[in-house]
C-alpha cells in the first residue's frame, strides 16, 4: 500500500501521458509514503483547498500538497525534496502571515493536520501533542481530563507553530509562554533525520523563539496542569472614538500602574470601523476577562463603566469558552481563509502613550477615509499579565522580550487588487507602527515573530544583544547550513 495520488484534473488520461501531466514526482513519492498519506496535484479539489491560506499576500506556491500521517512520512518528503532540489515548507492551519514564505515557489507543502493527537501520561504531569494539533483540540481534550496548558487564543491556530516563536496564551501569567511548557520536541531536520530536542540539546534554546528555522515538529511533550480556576468572566464595551484617551489612560492606571497586570485580568481591544455606530471614525471595542469569577469584579470595571461607552454586555463559563468570547473561535471571522490579504505590523510596549494612541487612531481613521477599499483594517491591542513569563528568564530561550506587557498589531486587511493597493496597505500598517514604536521611546521595535509582517531585522524579531545574533547564526550554519529552514522569519 502506498499514498493515493489526486489526479490534477477529473479528465486526465492513463498510461504514461497522464503520468506526465500529473507529473513524475508524485507517482514516485507516493511509492515512499504510509497507506494513509495523500498527496493532492494542482488542479484538484483537494489542492486548492489545502493551499488556501488566511492571507493571500505574497503566498507561496506549491506543485504538490503532502498530506502526511505518519512521522517518517514527514521524514520520507525532506529526504525526497532534498533529491530533487525542491523547497519545502510544512504547514498546519496556514495562518503565518509573514512575507517570507512567498519566497517558496513551486515546492511541496507538507500539511500536517493527520497528526493531531493528544496523549496524556499516566501521571498526569504531561502530555504529548501530535505536529499538527490545532489550540481547540488540545484545550478540549486536557479539559475533559480536568487539565489545561497553556495554548495560544484562537482555536483555529496550531500550538506547534507560535509555540515556536514564543507563543503568548491566557494561561501565560501562571504558567510562561507556551514554548515555557515544552518538555522535548521531535524535529524532522534539514537532512529528513529526526532528532529529539530537550534540555540537553544545543538547540533547545533555538527551538524555543526561533525554532522555524531549524526543523519540522512532529511532535511535543508538553508540561500540563490540573484545572485550578475554571470559571471566567468577561465584560465587553463599546466606546466612540473621543474617549480613547480616557480609556487607555485608565488601562495604564488602573492594569498597568506597577508595570504588572494583576495575574487573574486580561485585557484586549479591538479598534475598528463600525458604520452604525460611527459612519466616519473606528469604535473601540474593549474586553475584560477575569479568572476565577463568574461576574468581573465591579471594582475592575467601574473606571470602564464610568466614561460613558455606548453600549456593554457580559457573560461567564469555563475556559474552553473564552475564544468565543472575544472573536477568536473557530466560527469567528478572525479564523476563516477570506480570501483576503492579511498583514499584521506588531509591536510590543510597556504601557500605552496615550499621544501615539491618539496619533495612531487618527492616521487609521484618515487612511480608511480616503481609501475605503482598506476598511477592514483593525488594531489589535492585546494586554497579558505577564507573571509567569517573567519567571523564566530571558538568556534561557531565543524568545527575546519577556518584559513588554502588550502586544500591539495593526492588521491591514484587503481584498488584492493591485501592487498600489497593497503599498497602500503596507505604508498604512508601517507608518501605525512606526507611531507606537516612537512613542514607546525605544531604539528597536520589539516584533513579535508570530505576528511578524517580514521586512523587520534580525534585531526587532530576535532581540538586539549581540550574543543572541551569534548564538542562533552559529547554531543554523551548524543544523540548516543550506537554508531549507529559511522560509519563515529567516535568521540572517
Amino acid at each position: 500500500m502506498y499514498a493515493t495520488v489526486s489526479s490534477c484534473n477529473d479528465s486526465f488520461k492513463s498510461g504514461r501521458e497522464g503520468l506526465l501531466r500529473r507529473g513524475a514526482c508524485e507517482e514516485s513519492l507516493a511509492q515512499r509514503l504510509s497507506d494513509r498519506a495523500n498527496i493532492y496535484c494542482p488542479g484538484s479539489q483537494e489542492f486548492k483547498n489545502s493551499t488556501q491560506r488566511w492571507s493571500t499576500l505574497e503566498a507561496p506556491t506549491f506543485r504538490a500538497t503532502v498530506e502526511v500521517a505518519t512521522e517518517g512520512d514527514v521524514m520520507e518528503v525532506v529526504k525526497y525534496a532534498n533529491e530533487h532540489e525542491l523547497p519545502f515548507l510544512a504547514v498546519n492551519n496556514a495562518h503565518g502571515a509573514i512575507t517570507t514564505v512567498g519566497q517558496l515557489q513551486n515546492g511541496i507543502m507538507i500539511w500536517m493536520r493527520q497528526l493531531n493527537s493528544v496523549k496524556i501520561t499516566e501521571d498526569g504531569q504531561m502530555a504529548t501533542f501530535g505536529g499538527g494539533v490545532l489550540d481547540k483540540a488540545v484545550t478540549d481534550a486536557l479539559w475533559a481530563a480536568g487539565k489545561q496548558t497553556v495554548t495560544g487564543g484562537c482555536e483555529c491556530v496550531s500550538v506547534i507553530g507560535p509555540g515556536l516563536g514564543g507563543g503568548h496564551g491566557l494561561l501565560q501569567a501562571r504558567h510562561g509562554l507556551v514554548s515555557d511548557q515544552f518538555v522535548s520536541l521531535n524535529m524532522v531536520m534539514a537532512d529528513g533525520s529526526l532528532k529529539t530536542i530537550d534540555h540537553a540539546s544545543d538547540l533547545w534554546f533555538a527551538v524555543r523563539g526561533a525554532g522555524h528555522n531549524f526543523g519540522i515538529v512532529t511532535s511535543i511533550t508538553s508540561k500540563i496542569y490540573n484545572v485550578q480556576f475554571p470559571n471566567w468572566a468577561f465584560r465587553n464595551f463599546t466606546f466612540t472614538g473621543d474617549k480613547l484617551e480616557a480609556l487607555y489612560s485608565n488601562i495604564n492606571e488602573h492594569f498597568l500602574k506597577d508595570d504588572e497586570q494583576p495575574v487573574d485580568l486580561f485585557h484586549y481591544s479591538v479598534i475598528l470601523k463600525n458604520a452604525a455606530i460611527d459612519a466616519n471614525n473606528p469604535i473601540i471595542s474593549f474586553y475584560i476577562l477575569q479568572e476565577g469569577v463568574d461576574i468581573v469584579e465591579d471594582a475592575v470595571v467601574a473606571p470602564f463603566l464610568a466614561l460613558g461607552p455606548v453600549s456593554t454586555f457580559s457573560g461567564s463559563g469555563d475556559y474552553p469558552a473564552l475564544p468565543s468570547w472575544i472573536g477568536w473561535g473557530n466560527n469567528a471571522a478572525t479564523c476563516q481563509h477570506s480570501g483576503l490579504a492579511n498583514t499584521r505590523f506588531p509591536i510590543e510596549l510597556q504601557h500605552y502613550n496615550i499621544t501615539a494612541q491618539r496619533s495612531m487612531y487618527n492616521l487609521l481613521s484618515n487612511t480608511l477615509n480616503e481609501i475605503p477599499a482598506l476598511n477592514r483594517s483593525v488594531v489589535l491591542l492585546e494586554g497579558y499579565s505577564q507573571q509567569g513569563v517573567k519567571a523564566f528568564s530571558s538568556k534561557e530561550s531565543a524568545y527575546p522580550f519577556r518584559g513588554s506587557n502588550l502586544l500591539l498589531a495593526p492588521v491591514v486587511r484587503y481584498i488584492e487588487e493591485d501592487e498600489k493597493l497593497a503599498k497602500e496597505g503596507k505604508d498604512l500598517g508601517e507608518a501605525l507602527r512606526d507611531i507606537l514604536h516612537v512613542g514607546s521611546g525605544r531604539v528597536t521595535k520589539r516584533t513579535y515573530v508570530n505576528y511578524a509582517f517580514g521586512t523587520e531585522s534580525f534585531q526587532e524579531i530576535y532581540g538586539d544583544e549581540f550574543w543572541r545574533r551569534k548564538r542562533l547564526l552559529a547554531l543554523k550554519k551548524k543544523y540548516d547550513p543550506s537554508g531549507k529552514f529559511s522560509f519563515y522569519a529567516p535568521i540572517a
